[in-house]
């Protein structure tokens, strides 16, 4: 079985935190390479990690008769709406990720559930960023009777049930773009498809767990 390994990395002779923003910042190492006899400049964005949610409600007795929770958004960088999973980030000090997902899918969606587990955790964009993301199945879902107050973009957010298999359709035929959704949907799948399979404790191992 292959798996990724954490390490404490290559020897950086300097760091400079170059910018700090709202939700990110910008890092530049100097980074000395095995074999090298320079270093080299990295810059990445700096992140607080983030949780995503996949709600899922059964519809009949064939596990993948199943409908999971997706919300469109505007996401301004890339000028698009995108059905997306509920996510929010990890910068609620000493939160730990389950306590999170618990408060984003509250916040996004009014929802809670009763049972939840690990599905698949990644780096969004590792060549770039030190963003992690862990996602969660949230099964055995209940409704909140006093709907949460949004401001901002969360105020425009668009729930919208959607068939499991479609939802996997849409991944491969090109039409879902978002990373989290795509890595949750296409998990869920594989975790339904073989019971048993997958479902990690909550509280399982990351390989990088941010520090918030």
């Amino acid at each position: 079985m292959v798996q990724d390994r954490a390490q404490s990395g290559f020897p950086v002779e300097s760091s400079e935190q170059l910018w700090d923003g709202a939700v990110f910042g910008l890092r530049e190492d100097r980074v000395q390479l095995p074999g090298g006899d320079r270093p080299v400049v990295r810059q990445y964005l700096t992140h607080p990690g983030a949780v995503g949610i996949v709600p899922v409600r059964f519809t009949g007795s064939d596990p993948l008769d199943a409908e999971l929770l997706l919300l469109r958004q505007y996401r301004h960088p890339v000028r698009a709406e995108l059905w997306e999973i509920p996510a929010g980030l990890l910068d609620h000090p000493g939160e730990e990720p389950l306590a999170a997902a618990k408060r984003e899918l509250r916040e996004e969606a009014d929802l809670g559930a009763r049972t939840w587990s690990v599905l698949v955790d990644l780096f969004t964009s590792p060549g770039a960023s030190e963003e992690a993301l862990r996602i969660f199945l949230a099964t055995d879902l209940f409704a909140y009777e006093e709907a949460f107050a949004r401001a901002e973009e969360e105020a425009q957010l668009v729930p919208h049930w959607v068939d499991l298999r479609s939802a996997v359709a849409g991944v491969l035929a090109g039409d879902l773009h978002s990373p989290s959704a795509i890595a949750g949907i296409l998990a869920t799948q594989a975790t339904l498809l073989q019971p048993g399979f997958g479902r990690r404790e909550p509280a399982a191992p990351w390989l990088r767990k941010p520090r918030n």
